[in-house]
């Protein structure tokens, strides 16, 4: 299954594979030449495919825990000062995600979405220590009955040029569910309650709205 964001992208990528690929056929007579730059274009096309994809993952929707709003890897937990919601301290949990990731964005917990706000900015690399406040980048908050108001933020990268955000003021979040999408390469910021109990660690490979980052049912 391919994300609906890709398929103009997929579709005008095949059909300009299938042309060039027809013409090098035609015109260039060295057959390893000829097979070289095919396969560099099915290589390309491949790699397209994989960067849309868009795996089946039936949300969890429990309210007293919060799931990785995308795939990737841990790169930062850490109480941090959040200023442009909460203007206070929270714990910040970042997800880096390549280019090879899944990169939906998922709704991390259920409730009410109290706060939606687009930015325009920089395309520092995701990892930039100010990436997070001058790359373009989306705010959503979430009003949870368990955990409060949890923020999310979707950071455009080096190679991001796109990011997109379904969440509107007033829509009910279900955990786990399509929230956006941000085009190749990126990084999500979650701000959860200062005391969260997180159960991953910096270095973990997490998955969108499987892999849990916080549980208040366990032990």
């Amino acid at each position: 299954m391919f994300h609906k964001e890709g398929f103009t992208i997929i579709i005008v990528s095949f059909v300009l594979v299938v042309v060039v690929a027809l013409v090098v056929d035609h015109f260039i007579a060295a057959k390893w030449l000829r097979i070289t730059l095919q396969t560099s274009l099915l290589l390309i096309l491949v790699i397209i495919l994989q960067f849309f994809r868009n795996p089946s993952r039936p949300p969890l929707e429990r309210t007293d825990a919060v799931v990785a709003p995308v795939d990737g890897k841990v790169v930062i937990i850490e109480e941090v000062h959040e200023p442009e919601y909460f203007d206070g301290k929270r714990l910040q949990v970042s997800i880096f995600m390549s280019p090879i990731n899944v990169h939906v964005t998922r709704y991390p917990v259920s409730g009410n979405v109290v706060f939606s706000k687009y930015h325009p900015g920089k395309y520092l690399v995701a990892w930039h220590p100010k990436s997070s406040t001058l790359n373009e980048r989306t705010t959503i908050v979430v009003d949870n009955p368990h955990y409060g108001e949890v923020l999310y933020r979707q950071i455009a990268g080096a190679l991001a040029r796109r990011i997109v955000n379904y969440a509107k003021v007033g829509d009910q979040a279900v955990q786990g569910t399509d929230a956006g999408f941000i085009k190749f390469g990126s990084r999500v910021d979650l701000f959860l309650p200062i005391g969260t109990d997180v159960l991953v660690h910096e270095g973990q490979k997490v998955k969108g709205g499987v892999t849990l980052i916080a549980d208040k049912s366990a032990p």
